[in-house]
């Protein structure tokens, strides 16, 4: 018999000839009701990440950047403000003297054609762990 969570099946007769009469029924067995589920605490955010950890950031918007990590799994961090063309342009560059990135630095924008230029300097947002699915769905513009 195999259980699923709010149903059990179960398969009764004999499994023989290919016969109407001999064919398997089943049933429905109800189950007892499954304890509440115990809610989950959202993925906290982060403060920082290491520098060494990042495969690579994913300019999402002018305020949002998403960071693939070496594990595989994503942080996305969401400007305070809009930094302007940072969406356009998908490119930044950061400073720090730190082996890691954190919610503080500042990233400044990459302004590219006609030479390589630098725009506006923007501070980040924390860092919170999110879904390859909600990585990949639209930005909704503000």
């Amino acid at each position: 018999m195999k259980l699923y969570p709010a149903l059990a099946i179960a398969v009764a007769g004999t499994l023989g000839a290919c016969s109407n009469s001999s064919a398997p029924t089943l049933t429905a067995a109800a189950t007892p009701a499954a304890a509440p589920a115990t809610p989950v605490a959202a993925p906290a955010a982060q403060n920082c990440i290491g520098l060494r950890q990042i495969r690579e950031s994913r300019v999402r918007s002018d305020s949002v950047i998403d960071f693939v990590m070496l594990d595989g799994s994503i942080l996305r961090s969401t400007l305070p403000n809009a930094c302007p063309q940072l969406g356009f342009e998908r490119a930044f560059t950061y400073a720090t003297s730190l082996s890691q990135l954190c919610s503080t630095d500042i990233i400044t924008v990459i302004v590219q054609g006609g030479g390589v230029r630098r725009g506006a300097s923007c501070g980040l947002g924390q860092f919170v762990p999110i879904s390859p699915e909600a990585a990949a769905a639209p930005i909704a513009a503000k």
